[in-house]
């Protein structure tokens, strides 16, 4: 199946972005960025062929975004994991995902975000988006030092996620599975094509403070 993803070597990648740090990796434009979901068929099949979530997806449960590939490859378990099958790239306006970031509030407390615990719950309360940095991951699971996010979606914000605020969705499970049986082969990993991705600019300092942003590609904290 074709995708509109824009790919590069694994190799390539690797050396272009930050080995460390708390960095929003994405593939993105002018107007729109490019986030993962996976999904069992009646859930993933719908939104890629109407072009948004309908039918058995639930906006009754937090739903989670993740802009970086190899994360989303990670968690999904390159798309074996049941439940876990179609694995969609959905494009979401650029202005949307600054909106969802500026509503995130990180899932656990920290003394650096907020002044008080009470503050934290009282603003975890209120939102309808959580964040999480966990370690990013290798072609093959390995933890690395530099950490990805992904948002939790509830409410509000996930009604408008599902169709208002969607440009396009597109089942990349073929790729998925084509790059799978490369990934975990003898190959070298330069061999593996995956999207192309590159730092994500958060223009709103308090913003980057909120969400634990680290200060520069070669920021490590």
């Amino acid at each position: 199946m074709a995708t509109t993803l824009q790919l590069e070597s694994y190799g390539g990648r690797r050396d272009s972005i930050p080995k460390a740090g708390r960095h929003i990796l994405a593939q993105f434009d002018d107007d729109s960025i490019v986030v993962y979901q996976a999904y069992r068929p009646e859930i993933g099949d719908f939104a890629a062929t109407h072009g948004y979530f309908g039918g058995a997806f639930s906006l009754s449960r937090m739903s989670w975004i993740k802009p970086n590939f190899l994360w989303m490859m990670y968690r999904s378990g390159w798309g074996q994991k049941e439940g876990q099958g179609v694995v969609l790239a959905i494009r979401l306006k650029r202005c949307a995902f600054d909106n969802i970031l500026a509503q995130a509030v990180p899932s656990s407390y920290s003394i650096g975000v907020f002044t008080t615990h009470d503050e934290w719950k009282a603003a975890m309360a209120r939102s309808s988006v959580r964040l999480q940095w966990d370690p990013d991951r290798s072609p093959k699971g390995g933890p690395l030092e530099r950490r990805a996010i992904q948002l939790g979606l509830r409410g509000a914000v996930l009604a408008s996620y599902s169709r208002d605020w969607l440009v396009g969705v597109d089942d990349v499970s073929d790729l998925v599975a084509e790059q799978r049986e490369i990934a975990f082969s003898a190959k070298p990993n330069d061999a593996l094509m995956v999207p192309m991705e590159r730092v994500y600019p958060v223009a709103d300092p308090e913003t980057a403070r909120r969400i634990g942003l680290s200060d520069s590609p070669g920021d490590s904290g």
